[in-house]
């Protein structure tokens, strides 16, 4: 394996030279060597350390410099905020980067941190997504209403950087992060390195900026000390990798389908997939309140249609795919490419190629409700078809179009229920829109072409934010109407293998009880069996007035509220814009009325919850 920037915790240079030194070590030099990385690392490499470098890697001498480097403690905190766990993935990667360049790291989720302790950061590293209409994550919304409030301290004498992760599709991209970003120079503090936005394909951005920090952090007298640290956690970095799958999001397995089941009943207007698919061979494994993602195939009528009006030749080679390969045109733009999502950046960089100025016009500062409008629910070849002529080449697309991302699913399964497999459930997208039919990428791709023994690339997305209490007598209450409900079938199954005894209740709801009842026999089943406790459904069109699962919970008030005082979890997966908002507000209701608060205690008692990772939700 080549070392890069982006998969180990080297500069470009250090990488350049441990490339270089490594297709030269014998089986017993590399042995040696990572004994002695090890013993290093241990302490013992202050004594014996320039004998050993001496005598075995003279040949590198920046390592036997680094060997007698001093190694003084030094001392970063790193905070994230993150909904889906990207954020805190990142954030432990840079917690390791730090690490190995001698610092004593303190990372934590915002809503874990004490905020007393701010003012005595001298190196402050905030990763954040943005969530919904351009709002925090749920685990940092109270650090960030504490840091925009009078409280907050004077920062002078932090130095502090911020990695922001976005979508490029929705109004408020990246809004968390530059807000914190500029907050905390408003506080006093010092960048130390530029704030990075990042878009959905955010793997290369990230590592770009965790470089930056790193040297940042080299500065000023730490560079010895800072390489120390990265040759020493090298081997530590290494051997986390190799006890890991290969499969990851950068390298997803092709996993082959074992069933396709369609889970509406015959006169439904909805189509909703249960999908298996098998992961063995892979060493992939998952828990409970993990994800799926998805690699979708753009639809093949579209990318057609895009091809015939340019007058493009499918067979001419594009970039595509990794740095520096590529691709047949229509297989880039079937893989490779977003095509069904117009941004404002696509848009900003297709009037260098637009012969057509209303395009120029429409992207300027003052029309910005007029492109938000036109984005709504269009796509590539609307945009194409309607600011013509053009002269944008097939060879221009890898700078036009962002990376096709992949589609995450909440996991329907408990690997312990059916090792070596994983299940989803995923409902088909399709609607009109501006005198076309529009499909969604991965949901009609899954139900119209994916039959038993096709293939999907696929990666496993941890989500530790969302996860079923560790104590197996803990109550859980769980809230999922439609596709929401697929992770509590995770937890369920789990539960029942690994014989836990704490209540369970779940609300559900749908359109219709008889055709929409998604795993009515499962949910039978465990509550004959007794791993379901209780079971509330809303089937919203089968009465006159609509019902929703919030009017269920609000209809038992009383009896939820009692169980969270008995100390139970409570679950939300779903539909953020409507759904998740009337959940919690039903939530705070509830607490007023029957724990006798005010609107202002009962939304304490909630974020409390939420601080003991009581309340958590899985929203999109």
């Amino acid at each position: 394996m080549q070392l890069q920037v982006t998969n180990s915790p080297f500069t470009n240079e250090q990488a350049e030279l441990i490339n270089k030194l490594l297709p030269t070590l014998t089986d017993a030099q590399v042995n040696w060597l990572s004994g002695y990385l090890a013993f290093y690392r241990a302490g013992n490499g202050a004594a014996a350390s320039a004998e050993l470098a001496a005598s075995a890697v003279a040949e590198v001498p920046a390592i036997a410099a680094i060997a007698q480097a001093p190694q003084e403690p030094r001392e970063a905190t790193i905070l994230f905020g993150s909904q889906t766990g990207n954020a805190q993935r990142l954030a432990g990667r840079l917690a390791d980067k730090l690490k190995g360049q001698g610092f004593e790291v303190t990372l934590s989720a915002m809503n874990k941190y004490k905020t007393n302790n701010l003012k005595k950061a001298g190196y402050l590293f905030i990763l954040v997504s943005t969530h919904g209409e351009g709002d925090p994550p749920d685990n940092a919304m109270t650090f960030y209403e504490f840091l925009h409030g009078k409280r907050a301290p004077k920062l002078d004498g932090t130095k502090f950087s911020v990695l922001a992760l976005g979508d490029t599709s929705y109004e408020f991209f990246c809004k968390t992060g530059q807000d914190f970003d500029a907050r905390l120079a408003e506080l006093g503090a010092e960048r130390i390195a530029d704030r990075v936005d990042c878009d959905v394909d955010f793997e290369e951005s990230a590592a770009g900026w965790i470089a930056a920090v790193s040297a940042g952090l080299g500065t000023a007298g730490q560079q010895q000390a800072a390489q120390a640290g990265s040759v020493s956690g090298a081997a530590s970095s290494l051997a986390a990798v190799a006890s890991e799958s290969q499969y990851s999001r950068s390298n997803p397995f092709m996993a082959e389908v074992l069933d396709n089941i369609n889970l509406n009943g015959r006169g439904s207007d909805r189509e909703t997939r249960h999908l298996e698919l098998s992961l063995e061979g892979s060493d992939l494994t998952y828990a409970p309140g993990d994800a799926v993602g998805v690699y979708p195939q753009n639809d093949k009528s579209l990318v057609d249609a895009i091809i015939s009006l340019m007058n493009w030749n499918p067979e001419e080679q594009v970039a595509a795919g990794k740095a520096g390969e590529t691709a047949p045109l229509r297989a880039a733009l079937l893989h490779h490419y977003e095509i069904t999502v117009l941004t404002k950046p696509l848009l900003e960089k297709a009037t260098a190629f637009s012969g057509n100025g209303s395009l120029a016009e429409l992207v300027k500062p003052e029309n910005k409700e007029e492109l938000k409008a036109y984005m709504n629910g269009r796509d590539l070849l609307d945009l194409l078809q309607d600011f013509a002529p053009w002269t944008l080449a097939a060879s221009d697309i890898a700078a036009l179009l962002r990376k096709l991302p992949p589609r995450l699913y909440s996991i329907a399964s408990s690997v312990n229920a059916h090792p070596d497999e994983v299940h989803l459930t995923i409902r088909k997208v399709e609607y009109e829109a501006h005198g076309r039919e529009r499909k969604g990428v991965c949901s009609v791709y899954t139900s119209e072409h994916l039959e038993p023994g096709d293939k999907l690339p696929i990666f496993i997305q941890q989500n530790p934010n969302f996860k079923p209490p560790v104590a197996p007598d803990t109550p859980v209450i769980m809230v999922g109407p439609g596709t929401g409900v697929a992770p509590y079938r995770a937890f369920l199954e789990d539960r029942e293998e690994l014989g836990a005894s704490g209540k369970t209740w779940l609300f559900y709801g749908d359109r219709h009880f008889v055709t929409d009842f998604l795993y009515q026999t499962d949910w039978q089943r465990m509550l004959k069996d007794g791993v379901l406790t209780k079971l509330d459904v809303a089937f919203s069109r089968d009465t006159e007035e609509k019902v929703y699962v919030q009017q269920r919970m609000l209809e038992n008030g009383e009896e939820l509220y009692k169980w969270l005082e008995e100390g139970a979890h409570v679950y939300v997966c779903g539909d953020e814009k409507h759904m998740a908002h009337d959940v919690q507000a039903a939530l705070l209701a509830i607490i007023g009325q029957y724990g006798g608060k005010s609107a202002e205690a009962a939304a304490e008692y909630l974020s409390e919850l939420q601080t003991q990772g009581r309340y958590q939700r899985d929203v999109y």
